[in-house]
């Protein structure tokens, strides 16, 4: 028998469960129909946080980040890059402060870009600052 992973559609937000070893054959949703993985990141709104959070067996690597904020513009090619080597072992996401002000000040998001680690629902690692694609894929793959 093969291990199932619970995987939250990017699109719909609709819950999936994939065997374990066909992560990686690019599965779709059941319900939208639409790619699961999509070397993109998926945006974050109050709405649809917890549900990744929670609901995603793989780890979710969630980018804080603001309009305002050039760092966090210069990073954002190198998050979208980092997604498509991260996928599918680890879902990345942006989450505009801005626009969630409450989450930003329930993580304690004192600075911006900030990366955090959720795994199985908790904060397992974080990291503030602007990082290139090998710095966001290495750190994450060595919190995992």
């Amino acid at each position: 028998m093969t291990d199932s992973l619970h995987i939250v559609c990017p699109h719909c937000d609709g819950v999936n469960r994939i065997p374990a070893d066909k992560l990686s054959a690019q599965p779709n949703c059941g319900s939208c129909k639409k790619p699961l993985f999509t070397a993109h990141p998926v945006e974050l709104s109050s709405g649809n946080f917890e549900k990744h959070i929670t609901r995603n067996d793989i780890p979710v690597l969630v980018d804080f980040w603001a309009p305002w904020c050039g760092p966090c513009r210069m990073m954002a090619p190198a998050f979208v890059q980092a997604a498509g080597k991260l996928e599918p072992g680890i879902r990345l996401a942006k989450l505009n402060t801005e626009e969630t002000q409450e989450l930003g000040a329930r993580y304690n998001i004192r600075s911006i870009p900030t990366l955090a680690l959720f795994k199985n629902g908790r904060e397992v690692a974080r990291q503030a600052g602007a990082m290139d694609v090998a710095g966001i894929v290495s750190w994450a793959k060595s919190k995992i």
